[in-house]
């Protein structure tokens, strides 16, 4: 038996349905698909390679890439670059990166960019307690492959310095994006991130696995303050002087 065919109209009033749905959904998309982006690479694929990492942690596991590449990063240790990583690690937190937050939340608040100033430090403050707590919750005792040239004496997992510089970074990259400073300013802290998480490697102090899971904790926790401090159609630098 033959079916019947669907009147015209109702053929014509699904189509138009569709086109409104898909208008709808293009301007949903152009208005809102970078937090969208946001959301699931700097929010839910940090969250999802942290938990691994920090499963393996929990069960005390050893993580294969580990020790390779502390042992690759030692053989590239010599007297002459010593001096230049010990630089970069102390940029990378108590000579660096720490006075720079205080002085890029200082600069925010006295420019009256107040929802700008109050997501910096959130962002910032709250990834160093988030790194204590963690840190004291794994309890991971750092790497005894060799002697470093600059020992520490707290636990290992995650990284303080990658954290911090990551923090820092995501903050800065997330206020320039929608400037034109945006890709100069990915570039330099993305190197910078980059140099301080090698340089704890090089040192011994944290294992591969400590960078990743600082970096990971850093762009989860600083996507999900932006979203909630510019929460809507809100984003940097539009409302001046408003609390």
């Amino acid at each position: 038996m033959q079916l019947p065919t669907p009147p015209e109209h109702a053929i014509r009033a699904a189509g138009v349905a569709l086109w409104h749905s898909a208008h709808f959904a293009y301007g949903f998309l152009r208005r809102r698909g970078w937090r969208l982006v946001l959301l699931f690479v700097g929010l839910l694929l940090p969250m999802w390679g942290f938990s691994e990492l920090a499963d393996e942690i929990h069960d005390q596991e050893a993580i294969d890439f580990d020790e390779p590449i502390l042992r690759y990063a030692r053989a590239m240790a010599s007297d002459a670059l010593d001096p230049a990583i010990l630089l970069i690690t102390r940029l990378g937190f108590a000579h660096g990166v720490i006075p720079f937050d205080i002085a890029l939340i200082l600069a925010l608040a006295l420019r009256r960019w107040y929802r700008e100033a109050t997501f910096a430090t959130i962002a910032l403050a709250g990834s160093g307690l988030l790194n204590t707590a963690a840190k004291y919750s794994f309890a991971r005792e750092r790497p005894t492959l060799w002697e470093s040239i600059a020992p520490e004496v707290t636990y290992s997992f995650p990284s303080g310095h990658a954290m911090g510089s990551a923090t820092l970074a995501c903050v800065l990259v997330l206020l320039a994006w929608r400037t034109r400073w945006r890709w100069p300013v990915l570039l330099a802290t993305l190197a910078f991130t980059v140099a301080v998480g090698f340089s704890r490697v090089y040192l011994g102090v944290h294992y591969p696995s400590d960078i990743l899971a600082g970096w990971a904790a850093a762009s989860a926790w600083t996507a999900a303050v932006f979203l909630v401090a510019f929460r809507g159609r809100r984003r940097p630098w539009q409302h001046h002087g408003a609390a």
